[in-house]
């Protein structure tokens, strides 16, 4: 069975998220536990923590298909050493909100070397990064977002994924969240049906689907092997209509959160229907 959802926007009240994800029609959701664009951010007050607790119950949200995105500004590879410091303070503290909330993941990019030193060695620091962040925390996976790779971002293959996660000590806590978007942008060919399953093997072979903890599935409106992150409305851009109705039909990714992140938010009640649609015409 498929689970898809929306990224709500819940950052001035998050116990609004379930009842805004269950009147799109979703099965799952992702929200913000904190100002994406901040370091910091206040707490949750109480009462938000226990609203959004009873409105999961109400609404019939399991953890298992909640999926909270971290702060845009935490860098786990950064090669500043004040900045590399902040991001994991800023790390620690979502994942303890999270947490709080009685959620099991956070949804993370991995960060960037901004050409200041080599990929490898910003791979290293992102690895020393979440074991420190999972050594003082508890409860809550660091599930690693692949990316388009702009810029001097990591995680565009999935070999710097799999690199990760072999530095990370406790891999019973750290998962994987594939965006389609970035996938097909880094060159990853999901869109024909020739190499569809080529990508999808690979990704078991280099990092194993019992790592995938969720998926952010977005059509690209740059071509494939681009390396632009710009997301498009299902079937509006380059990966195509086809692409999304294999990947319903598929049962590897059954029972997984599947985020759409798709740029008009008036479309969404739409695409999860379409997704849902495409689930059972096969």
């Amino acid at each position: 069975m498929k689970y898809i959802g929306v990224h709500v926007d819940s950052l001035v009240d998050i116990a609004r998220a379930p009842a805004i994800a269950a009147g799109l029609g979703a099965r799952a959701f992702a929200l913000s536990v904190a100002d994406p664009a901040r370091w910091k951010s206040p707490a949750i007050p109480q009462e938000q923590i226990d609203g959004f607790k009873q409105s999961c119950l109400e609404y019939g949200f399991s953890s298992r298909y909640i999926l909270p995105h971290g702060r845009f500004v935490v860098n786990l590879g950064s090669p500043e050493s004040f900045k590399l410091k902040l991001s994991r303070e800023s790390m620690i503290d979502e994942m303890r909100r999270v947490q709080s909330l009685g959620l099991t993941m956070l949804n993370f990019h991995p960060g960037a070397h901004l050409k200041k030193i080599t990929e490898d060695e910003s791979i290293k620091r992102v690895c020393e990064s979440l074991n420190i962040v999972l050594d003082q925390t508890e409860g809550v996976t660091a599930v690693i977002e692949n990316t388009a790779g702009q810029g001097s971002n990591l995680g565009y293959s999935f070999e710097h994924i799999a690199r990760i996660i072999e530095g990370v000590d406790d891999k019973t806590r750290v998962g994987v969240c594939i965006d389609t978007a970035h996938a097909y942008a880094a060159g990853y060919n999901l869109a024909a049906e020739d190499s569809y399953d080529d990508c999808w093997t690979r990704f078991g072979q280099l990092i194993g689907f019992e790592y995938l903890r969720g998926m952010h599935i977005n059509d690209s409106i740059k071509p494939l092997g681009s390396r632009v992150d710009r997301h498009a409305s299902i079937g509006a851009g380059l990966i195509g209509e086809a692409f999304f109705h294999r990947l319903m039909q598929d049962g590897r990714f059954d029972n997984i959160p599947l985020i759409l992140e798709t740029p008009d938010p008036g479309l969404w009640q739409q695409e999860v229907a379409k997704l849902y649609a495409f689930e059972q015409n096969s």
